[in-house]
Parts: C-alpha cells; sequence; structure tokens
C-alpha cells in the first residue's frame, strides 16, 4: 500500500500540486484539529495517495470558504465598484487565518494603460506595516504593457475578460487587500470574487505570499536588470517578463542570460543560456505567442520589438535562507538599452525585508511612442545620429540596437550613442537617407573603431562611395569622408556591407555614430 499522507486542510493537496514538493506551502498541517472540530467547520484533509488535482473531490470535506466579493449588499444588481482618482478600495479584511484560493476581477474602462498600471494592487499579512504584495493591478494579472491579452496558465490566467489568480495566499492573523487608484482616471466599474479557506491556525512553517514590480527604462549599459533582491527565508517561484526596445531596433536584449545569487554568493549559482531559453522556449520565441500551465509567451510585436513572457517555477522553486538576488542581462553583455518592467513572485517567512518604493505613477505607464519619423533632409548642413538611424535602418541579417557610449573615453558620439550592428562576414546593412532636395552633397560618416570590429565597404545609391577597417586596440571614433554624393530628392540607399575582418580582430561588429551631409 502506498504511503500516505496526512494533512489538515481540505484543499492542500492543490496547494500540494501548484507548488511541488519543494515548497513549503506543501509542508502536511499538523496539530489542526480533528473531527470534533467538525462543528466549528475545521478538520483534516482526507487521505489520498494521488497527486492529482480531481483525487480528492469524492472525500468529504469539513473545512469552510469564506467569499469576498463586490456583489450589492442591497440586493440589487450593482455589482461595481467605482474607484475615483485617489481614492482606495477595500476588497478583503479579515481577522483570523486562512489562505486566499481563487481571486478574481473584471475592470471598466477596459485596456487602459493608465488604470492598469495607475491602480496598485496591495496586500497586507498578519498586521504588517508595509505589503508583500505591491504591484500595478494589470501587471499582477498578466496584462501585457497594460494592455489586455489573453492567456491560460495555473497559477494566473487573462480569459474573455477576466483577471483570474490561484496563487495560494495564506496568512496567519489578518489579511487586508486594498486597491489604490494613484491615476488621474476614473475606474467606472471594478467587479471582484475571493474565495477565502479559512481555519483555526496555520503551521508556523507555513510562508507568506509575495509579489513585486519593478521596471528601468531604459535599463542600465553594463549592469544586469534586478528582478528581485530580498532577505530572508523562502522560495521563488515566479517571473513576469515585459521588454521592448529603448529606442533601438531588433530583438538583441533576448540574448541576455538570467544569473541569480542565493544566500550572499558572489558568483551566481544559476547562469542561463538566454532570455527566450530561461522562458522555456527558443530562437527568440519563433512560434509566436502561445500559454502553458508552467510557461508561455503573452505578447510579440515585431514591428515595436516588444516581448511579455512568464515562466511559473511550481516545480523547481529556488530556496533561499538567507536572501536571493534575482537578475537578467539585456543583450549579450547588458549592451542593448531596453524598457524592462517584471513582477516577482515568491514565498517567505516574515517579517520581509524592505524593498524599493514603488516607482511613482507617471514612471511607470508604458512607451506607447511610435517610431519616430526622420523628416527629409533639407539643403543645409544636416546630421542624422543613432537614435534616427535606428528607424532608417535595415540588416539582411544581426541584431541592431542602440549601444551607450558615456563610459569610453577614447572617442566623441553624438548623445553618447551609437548605432549598433552585430553581423557576420557578407551580411549587409541599408540605411535609408530621406532627402527633400535633389543636389551634391557632402558626406561624412562617424564610425567606431575597436578590438572586435570588421571591415566594410559602402555604397551610396549603388556606387562605391568608401571602406573602412573597424579594428583598433581600444574603443575609438574616427570620421570617413565619403565624398561628393549626387542626392535625389526621396530616399536614398547608403548600404554597409562585411568584407571580413582585420587578423587581430575577434569579431565583424560595426558601430556608426552619425551621418552628416551638407550641400557641396
Amino acid at each position: 500500500m502506498p504511503h500516505r499522507r496526512r494533512y489538515g486542510s481540505s484543499r492542500s493537496y492543490i496547494l500540494s500540486l501548484l507548488l511541488g514538493a519543494a515548497i513549503a506551502l506543501s509542508i502536511p498541517f499538523s496539530g489542526m484539529g480533528n473531527r470534533a472540530d467538525a462543528a466549528s467547520g475545521l478538520g483534516s484533509l482526507p487521505e489520498t495517495s494521488s497527486t492529482s488535482p480531481l483525487a480528492g473531490l469524492p472525500f468529504a470535506r469539513d473545512g469552510k470558504i469564506f467569499h469576498a466579493g463586490s456583489w450589492d449588499r442591497s440586493g440589487g444588481n450593482g455589482d461595481a465598484r467605482p474607484i475615483a482618482p485617489g481614492k482606495s478600495l477595500t476588497l478583503l479584511d479579515y481577522k483570523g487565518a486562512g489562505i486566499v484560493r481563487r481571486f478574481w476581477v473584471t475592470i471598466a474602462p477596459e485596456e487602459n494603460p493608465e488604470i492598469n498600471r495607475g491602480v496598485v494592487l496591495r496586500c497586507y499579512w498578519d498586521g504588517e506595516k508595509t505589503p508583500s504584495v505591491e504591484v500595478p493591478i494589470g501587471d499582477f494579472f498578466g496584462e501585457s504593457f497594460g494592455k489586455k491579452q489573453d492567456y491560460h496558465s495555473l497559477p494566473l490566467e487573462v480569459t474573455s475578460g477576466g483577471l483570474n489568480c490561484y496563487w495560494p495566499m495564506p496568512f496567519h492573523k489578518s489579511a487586508r487587500i486594498v486597491v489604490d487608484n494613484e491615476s488621474p482616471v476614473r475606474v467606472d466599474a471594478f467587479y471582484y470574487n475571493m474565495e477565502v479557506e479559512t481555519h483555526r491556525s496555520l503551521p508556523k512553517s507555513m510562508l507568506d505570499f509575495h509579489a513585486r514590480w519593478n521596471r528601468e527604462n531604459p535599463t542600465r549599459p553594463r549592469q544586469n536588470y534586478t528582478i528581485l533582491q530580498a532577505t530572508g527565508r523562502g522560495q521563488y517561484v515566479g517571473t513576469l517578463l515585459e521588454m521592448t526596445r529603448h529606442k533601438g531596433h531588433g530583438l538583441g536584449f533576448l540574448e541576455g542570460d538570467e544569473m541569480v545569487y542565493v544566500d550572499g554568493e558572489q558568483k551566481p549559482s544559476i547562469n542561463g543560456t538566454g532570455t527566450e531559453d530561461f522562458f522555456s522556449s527558443g530562437w527568440y520565441f519563433d512560434r509566436g505567442p502561445y500559454s502553458a500551465d508552467y510557461h508561455g509567451l503573452i505578447e510579440k510585436d515585431e514591428k515595436l520589438d516588444r516581448i511579455t513572457a512568464y515562466r511559473w517555477q511550481i516545480e523547481d522553486a529556488i530556496p533561499f535562507q538567507k536572501s536571493i538576488r534575482f537578475t537578467i542581462e539585456h543583450g549579450n553583455q547588458d549592451d542593448t538599452m531596453a524598457d524592462y518592467s517584471s513582477v516577482a513572485f515568491w514565498y517567505q517567512a516574515e517579517p520581509h525585508g524592505p524593498q524599493p518604493p514603488l516607482l511613482p505613477y507617471a514612471e511607470r505607464l508604458p512607451d506607447y511612442t511610435p517610431p519616430i519619423v526622420v523628416n527629409p533632409i533639407s539643403p543645409i548642413h544636416t546630421a542624422i545620429l543613432a537614435d534616427d538611424l535606428s528607424d532608417l535602418a535595415d540588416a539582411s541579417a544581426g541584431d541592431v540596437s542602440i549601444q551607450d557610449m558615456a563610459s569610453f573615453k577614447n572617442g566623441t558620439w553624438p548623445g553618447n550613442a551609437q548605432l549598433w550592428w552585430h553581423p557576420a562576414n557578407g551580411d549587409t546593412m541599408t540605411i535609408r537617407i530621406p532627402v527633400k532636395q535633389a543636389g551634391d552633397y557632402d558626406g561624412t560618416l562617424l564610425l567606431t573603431q575597436a578590438p572586435d570590429y570588421g571591415n566594410i565597404a559602402i555604397t551610396m545609391n549603388g556606387q562605391p562611395v568608401g571602406d573602412f577597417n573597424g579594428y583598433a586596440k581600444g574603443v575609438v571614433s574616427q570620421k570617413l569622408a565619403i565624398g561628393k554624393l549626387p542626392l535625389k530628392a526621396g530616399d536614398n540607399m547608403l548600404v554597409i556591407k562585411i568584407t571580413g575582418k582585420d587578423p587581430a580582430s575577434s569579431n565583424y561588429l560595426v558601430g556608426i555614430g552619425e551621418v552628416e551631409l551638407k550641400p557641396a
């Protein structure tokens, strides 16, 4: 006969399935009552050796469910709760021990980024002064960049207008859950339902649910993006990450590896192989959006280079005894400027350590700025800088992004930035040069030389105009005159082709700080 484990909660088998044997929430309840407790609504879990979520349904349950919701207390049908700007709504205020089992929300107006990033969900367990959960409401449920995209997973989902959470949220003495409208927009209708499993007590070993939102816009050069930094004892169970380019081009930020430091490690004990690899996918999510129980891709917008992905570490939670620092690169060496925002989900013993304050409302809003439209060059001295070049460039292969050059002191790049291309030998990049008035122009390129840069041949409208050796021992900027150019009104095509590399160079990279044109 298989070994049987006795639990004190009538739903602990679901909790065990959700968080796996490694997570403290699956630890058997002990000393929580017996059949004599049935009259008070407390009891022991029926015995079963199966881990199926359906296996325990035929067994009688003695526990009770406390329901919190927005239903009309007058008996009518006015179930919606409005929330004016600057006001709060209390969803749950319960004294005693229990576990929030289900949390459902729907909001009007729908798909409003100001509301989804401006209304903040805060959960306070056991009378704590600082919340264990502090996340914009849309991001908590996985709404991509403040907009609604349907997806399904085991603990969270967005389905046909509803936002659903099944993360178990235990508390030992009390629970207070509120939403604060920090936006200037009125929430016309906030509907919610919440099922709370009540108990006389929970084991002291049962950990509390935590979630935290973070954002960097733009990410910092040569510095990993931090998803979570926490102190105490617990386990990390989930990541939602939203990524988009910052005035760049391409999905090169996906070359970043996750790096996780546990209990004060100086070197990460977990070091990944790429961002989409961490999210259990591959090849820059080449099949597009999908959803699964433990991982998925909510959004992939290749026009805006926008990615939203999730991974729930339900079977492979990361335990920590003293601290955890969960980080991820943005690009191969933190070299891609991007807009990153994230939600970290974890369980830990209280009291939790301090967390950075939530960003002000204005700094939380998603950036929906459309791609830059570069005005045609007029017949005056004009330079096209790196930020604009990124919207005019189209490479046959290799990532194209914007690199911050502020830390390189042996050269000068306007705006401290360059257009950065990662090609292979023989690849080409075409840069569209819009000109308002036809005529002859003197052209100059500001190019970068470095130990891993390649050689290029340059043509304008099909005519050769110059060659350049990109190798140097250090990182420097050089101007290359490309002569008198007969340009037509409209678009002119500047083409850069990789022709090889210096024997001392280790790669074929290309950097362009500006394209300068003035009437000849």
